[in-house]
């Protein structure tokens, strides 16, 4: 904690002895699913820091808080619009970092026009495609605290299997035959895991982690990181259940990605839109189970509103043609949005 004492001390103008003379104004800011304590400081001439830290104790965020330190200041040397790390204490895990305030794209865009939405998220899509690429080179797998790359493993624990467990189990007590949705599930994971998965992954690249600072684009939460295949952030970005995207902006946004594409990389279309379905789902599922088990077991009933929407788009993704492979996961949807419907706490 000193260490960060010392550079919030050295980014105030303040030394030790004016630290503790000094007013620095404290406030707690609440994170969405995090577990970690986030607080402001605001020091002379109004200048602001932001001390994040694991819990005491956990030892899952102390490991999340030191690939921050090392994936942060990876991207930032890359130009990527991450917040500037000042200081780190690996034994508590607490970070200092650039406060980058309170807009987030989605307060900025929810209401917004599709004319307003495709020119922001055409600025977004800039940054998404120089991050992947750029992000990526010389990325250390050893910064990943979780797994340094997204596989089937992944695919079918924590998405296929999260959504699975906690929302059609825990959250609805569904009963469903478990051999057909597994076998489904491989399947998909299987056909997932055939992208190429070596560009930079933020993995929770949507609305709420993309701030607006100074009328520029800035990237929050990618502690996450890892190798991983393209367009997986890019349907992260898409199908975001907080922002409910018109399918005209999402047609829109995917050309605007792929240009910008062209720019650093060669890749085929055809098969980007065959990974960019696959991969869609896994990404669906991801999403709900996470909705599910933050709504349930840890309280945060704000995401409870956001399941039935992701469960449209989840059917209208196992709708498409190049899906018809899945009946029962698509069955299976159509069952947990009866089940939202009629749920006593929805």
């Amino acid at each position: 904690m000193e260490r960060c004492r010392v550079a919030a001390g050295k980014f105030f103008g303040l030394s030790n002895d004016q630290w503790h003379s000094a007013t620095v104004r404290r406030q707690a800011i609440s994170p969405d699913g995090s577990q970690r304590i986030f607080v402001r400081l605001t020091g002379p001439g109004e200048r602001r820091l932001l001390f994040i830290q694991p819990p005491e104790g956990d030892e899952p965020g102390l490991l999340e808080a030191r690939s921050a330190c090392h994936i942060g200041k990876h991207l930032h040397a890359r130009g990527i619009p991450v917040p500037k790390i000042y200081g780190f204490d690996p034994e508590s895990g607490r970070l200092c970092v650039e406060d980058l305030g309170d807009d987030r794209l989605h307060a900025l865009l929810v209401d917004a026009s599709e004319q307003e939405q495709l020119q922001w998220y055409t600025k977004v899509i800039e940054e998404l495609v120089r991050m992947q690429i750029r992000g990526a080179d010389d990325f250390s797998p050893s910064w990943c605290w979780d797994t340094s790359r997204y596989d089937r493993r992944l695919m079918l624990e924590r998405e296929s299997g999260y959504f699975l467990r906690a929302l059609c189990s825990d959250f609805f007590g569904l009963s469903f035959d478990r051999q057909i949705i597994d076998e489904e599930c491989r399947l998909l994971a299987d056909r997932a895991s055939r992208a190429p998965a070596d560009f930079f992954l933020h993995r929770d690249f949507q609305s709420r982690n993309i701030m607006i600072t100074d009328n520029t684009v800035r990237i929050i939460d990618y502690q996450g990181g890892r190798l991983g295949p393209l367009a997986y952030d890019l349907a992260s970005l898409l199908i975001d259940p907080y922002m409910g995207l018109s399918p005209n902006v999402q047609a829109k946004v995917k050309e605007q990605y792929f240009a910008t594409l062209r720019q650093f990389v060669y890749y085929d279309r055809e098969q980007f839109e065959r990974e960019y379905l696959v991969l869609a789902l896994q990404r669906n599922l991801q999403i709900l189970g996470a909705f599910a088990f933050l709504s349930k077991q840890r309280g945060k009933v704000f995401f409870t509103r956001y399941i039935e929407p992701a469960l449209h788009t989840l059917s209208g993704l196992l709708a498409k043609p190049a899906a018809a492979d899945y009946d029962g996961l698509r069955e299976l949807a159509r069952l947990c949005l009866l089940h939202c419907r009629s749920y006593e706490n929805y």
